[in-house]
């Protein structure tokens, strides 16, 4: 071959390497790991500025692309924090119960629980807007006092137990005041034994929901409706001896006054 074929082929070899693509260089776990972390706080900036298409977008990004990180575990609890900000509450619900399930030993989890406690009780809430007592379904109700319960079990010393507290006593009261609306429902109807079931079953399963009082003056209506005097008597007895404040100690003393009024 000629000098200048040689030549040629050499330029060719030459700009076929120029062209070839450069492998790229294996990043270092701490690249990886810096570069996870800038991911996701550019994801939570995106977050406290309540862009949230942008947000779940970004995140997204960091559960994907760094799966082997941290940053994508708190990725997943930041989506759900997402669902709770925009008043999604069962979605949210359902989101932090993925996470304390999937990530048992993460240190997050006692936050991830509040927050199913938070998302249920604010789900179920009181409101004008909800329908009366007797035609609301309690079921997120329930769902709310039975977390409630779980969690104070497991972390009683909460930093939040003040907030916990009240919302068990507001939970405890709806479910209460429902047992004793049917109870009142059965009483109506002279269904008197119903109607006691309801009371008792409201003062054993829902314990300090305040309106213990209430209840055992109920009770003693009930039995007054029955002619059993003896218990009638023992439920008014009970409310001045353990409720003494309570408003109804007042219609309890004016029972067992007419007790005592009447002839032997």
């Amino acid at each position: 071959m000629r000098p200048n074929g040689w030549i040629g082929l050499c330029f060719v070899a030459l700009a076929a390497a120029a062209c070839a693509p450069v492998p790229k260089t294996a990043k270092t776990a701490e690249q990886y790991q810096e570069d996870a972390r800038v991911a996701y706080e550019e994801a939570v900036d995106a977050y406290l500025d309540e862009d949230w298409e942008l947000t779940a977008r970004l995140l997204d990004r960091v559960r994907k692309d760094f799966s082997y990180t941290r940053y994508a575990r708190l990725a997943e609890l930041r989506m759900a924090d997402m669902a709770f900000r925009q008043e999604k509450f069962a979605e949210a619900t359902a989101a932090y119960k993925s996470f304390a399930k999937d990530y048992p030993s993460d240190p997050e989890v006692p936050y991830a629980r509040y927050r199913v406690v938070r998302a249920q009780f604010l789900q179920s809430g009181s409101s004008v807007f909800q329908p009366p007592l007797e035609e609301r379904d309690l079921a997120s109700v329930r769902g709310a006092y039975a977390s409630l319960h779980s969690f104070l079990a497991d972390y009683p010393d909460y930093h939040r137990r003040v907030e916990l507290d009240y919302m068990l006593e507001v939970v405890t009261g709806v479910l209460v005041r429902h047992e004793l609306y049917v109870a009142r429902f059965y009483l109506k109807r002279d269904e008197y034994p119903p109607a006691i079931a309801r009371v008792r079953y409201a003062l054993e399963r829902y314990k300090g929901s305040g309106l213990e009082a209430e209840a055992v003056t109920l009770m003693g209506e009930t039995y007054l409706k029955m002619k059993d005097e003896a218990q009638a008597r023992a439920a008014f007895e009970r409310v001045l001896n353990e409720y003494p404040a309570s408003p109804f100690a007042v219609p309890a003393r004016q029972f067992l006054a007419r007790f005592e009024a009447r002839p032997q």
